[in-house]
């Protein structure tokens, strides 16, 4: 899945990803971004 790192300031195939629930209950994907190994989200549903 494709995510946006905001430390790189690109768009990148995100590493590690899992599904998660935010605090307020909406879907998200969680991973880390394969260069600089910042965590990375993308919302919404897989």
């Amino acid at each position: 899945m494709i995510g946006y790192c905001m430390k790189c300031r690109s768009e990148c195939e995100m590493a590690e990803t899992r599904a998660v629930t935010m605090r307020n209950g909406r879907p998200a994907t969680e991973g880390k971004c394969p260069r600089c190994n910042t965590r990375m989200y993308r919302l919404g549903k897989v």
